[in-house]
């Protein structure tokens, strides 16, 4: 009888509702604090938040972010500051996805959207530049071919730092800590750590 106990584990699997779904064609709704696919944001006015400070590029433990700032042209401005970030890249074979770098970043520029489906075919797709990371004239992350976007992935790009800033604490909530994004203004306060 021993040899044939483990069939009833099968026999009785098989009568009980799947547990997988249509993938890739439905996803799973992903949570607020989903880590994915980086977006640099734009203010409501359209100039970039990126000052080129490069603190996420030191506090990156995978030491996947390269930035370099540069002076901002006084009759055509790329960013509300002295600088902005005149090269912004991200190796995506070395990122882990740890927002260290959201939380270090001083303008809230960059963010994660919910995307984490990559299939590069080649390495140099998987350094993203800043004119791939930038956010569009609607404040939408840029489609890359090799990215399976199914619509919602970028919705909610700034949804975990919001929930969480500053450092989760639940004095903070309710408040709106977050400045306005091009195509989506000023987003309501979401609900912190106790909620």
């Amino acid at each position: 009888m021993g040899r044939f106990s483990g069939f009833g584990v099968t026999l009785k699997q098989m009568f009980k509702p799947r547990v997988t779904g249509d993938y890739p064609t439905t996803k799973r709704p992903k949570p607020d604090r989903f880590h994915g696919r980086h977006v640099l944001n734009r203010y409501e006015d359209g100039m970039e938040k990126c000052i080129g400070c490069e603190l996420c590029a030191g506090v990156c433990p995978a030491k996947c972010i390269y930035v370099r700032g540069a002076d901002n042209p006084p009759d055509a401005p790329v960013s509300p500051g002295e600088r902005y970030g005149f090269v912004y890249e991200i190796n995506y074979l070395r990122c882990i996805h740890c927002d260290m770098c959201v939380e270090a970043c001083p303008t809230e520029a960059i963010t994660e959207s919910k995307l984490f489906e990559f299939s590069f075919e080649n390495r140099a797709d998987a350094i993203y530049t800043k004119a791939e990371l930038l956010v569009d004239d609607e404040g939408r992350a840029r489609r890359q071919p090799w990215e399976l976007w199914l619509g919602d992935e970028d919705d909610r790009t700034s949804g975990w730092m919001r929930a969480t800033s500053p450092a989760g604490d639940a004095d903070y909530e309710g408040r709106v800590n977050w400045s306005g994004e091009l195509g989506f203004g000023v987003r309501d306060p979401e609900q912190g750590q106790s909620a």
